[in-house]
């Protein structure tokens, strides 16, 4: 039989029936690993073990108990490798571990699977690791390291890393001879320059891209800032005692009501609302309430950065709201979470009406007054101010009292309209940088598997 250099298969009605391997590729008798291992590459590539330019790093050392070391992990979806923590020698139970060095590629025994690989960072090196992450030696001269480590982010690569692995579905351990011997097409050392080039070009991009989405989010900030006159905010110094005069005593909380300046009339929201009312939730067990529902039912995980809201993530029916067992917000209704981590997280009920939780709080405004998206941006820039009055308890509360006081600018409705329009349109630039950053960063991972592997 003549040798081969991919492998190749027979198929009949779309089921593989037969494999042919040529010998010089048979790494392993197992035939899990073989018909895992199946790969289609770009033939013009010669295929290389891994363990030709992996040299195992042995620089052992004992653990002293009055040293202090840096450990290692690394992150599994190749999320990176970065430090687990620093830890004193006395308390660390594996005494005979292994320092590393940066740029040396580590892998995760239990988690290559799940594309736990990566090259040690400067910021890591002279770190230890245990026998569970062995680390290597990269030959330079035969492969780019990011090169490496692009091909062991890849899609293909972390199939290999699952043909090496045995064990129990959440526990599987790499087999690092297995691992060593699996052959990766390697282009010469000027081919990958190439390639990565062309890689870093377009994540260069994205990451630009990313820093000026970054940059507007600023200057929303900035411009809201300037352009109602406010001054920021200082933060107070804490004090370990506080003298309260009892007659100049107006609430019972220690939380006093700050004063917002701006060039604009400040009001309450209690000066510019209609009607104010929290949701509720209707009992769980009448599944006649949410059974078929189609009236949107929001919760606090609903509220996301979007301004209008328009699909919940569950439904109650119209008899919940017949039976008054939930609320009835009106469209425009401006929707505040009063209660949990995301407290003050805002959005505009969008159609028709909706209903939402007891953590939320539905605000009608008066529009003679406000503009419903001049209000929306001003509570979603300024949580620290819509905010500020929070219960500092384990769940942070903002009440329908310490809404009602909640302070807020009123310029003329023209300019709250003009200030909406300027921040619409930043909004929309900041989302076509994130698309176009997301668009580049999947193209060069894309551009980089097509040249190295034969993908669909």
């Amino acid at each position: 039989m003549p040798l081969r250099k991919n492998l190749k298969f027979f198929m009949v009605n779309n089921m593989k029936i037969l494999q042919t391997i040529s010998l010089p590729e048979l790494t392993n008798w197992s035939v899990r690993y073989l018909l895992d291992f199946s790969f289609n590459y770009n033939e013009d590539f010669d295929l290389m073990p891994i363990g030709q330019f992996l040299t195992r790093n042995r620089n052992l050392v004992n653990i002293q108990d009055d040293e202090t070391y840096q450990r290692v992990t690394v992150r599994a979806k190749n999320k990176g490798v970065c430090l687990r923590d620093t830890e004193i020698g006395k308390k660390i139970g594996t005494k005979k571990q292994y320092t590393v060095s940066s740029g040396q590629f580590i892998i995760s025994k239990i988690d290559a699977r799940n594309g736990a690989m990566g090259l040690i960072p400067d910021d890591l090196d002279g770190a230890i690791v245990t026998n569970d992450f062995p680390t290597f030696i990269v030959d330079n001269n035969r492969i780019n390291s990011q090169f490496l480590l692009l091909l062991t982010t890849a899609k293909t690569f972390i199939n290999f890393a699952q043909s090496c692995s045995s064990g129990t579905t959440n526990r599987q351990r790499i087999n690092i001879e297995q691992f060593l011997n699996i052959k990766i097409p390697l282009p010469s050392i000027g081919e990958q320059n190439k390639i990565i080039v062309n890689y870093n070009t377009k994540t260069q991009l994205a990451k630009k891209q990313k820093t000026k989405a970054k940059q507007l989010e600023l200057d929303i900030n900035n411009y809201l800032f300037e352009v109602l006159g406010i001054e920021r905010l200082k933060k107070r110094q804490k004090q370990l005692l506080q003298i309260i005069n009892y007659s100049k005593l107006d609430r019972w909380d220690n939380s006093k009501a700050f004063t917002l300046k701006s060039k604009y009339p400040v009001k309450r929201v209690s000066e510019i609302l209609i009607d104010i009312s929290t949701g509720t939730t209707p009992p769980t067990t009448r599944k006649e309430y949410f059974d078929n529902g189609t009236i949107n039912f929001y919760t606090p995980a609903d509220l996301t950065d979007k301004m209008y809201l328009e699909k919940s993530e569950r439904k109650v029916t119209q008899l919940a709201i017949d039976e008054r067992k939930a609320r009835k917000f009106k469209k425009n209704t401006l929707l505040f979470v009063g209660i949990g981590s995301t407290v003050g997280k805002v959005g505009i009920i969008k159609n028709g009406f909706a209903t939402s939780n007891q953590q939320i709080t539905g605000l009608s405004l008066d529009f003679t007054i406000v503009d419903i998206e001049f209000v929306y941006f001003y509570f979603n820039n300024f949580i620290n101010i819509t905010t500020k009055e929070k219960t500092q308890a384990t769940i942070p509360i903002v009440n329908q009292n310490k809404i009602l006081n909640i302070p807020i600018p009123i310029p003329p409705i023209e300019i709250q309209e003009e200030i909406a329009t300027q921040i619409t349109d930043l909004k929309q630039q900041i989302q076509d940088l994130k698309n176009q950053a997301e668009q580049n960063q999947a193209k060069a991972i894309k551009e980089f598997e097509q040249e190295i592997f034969i993908t669909d």
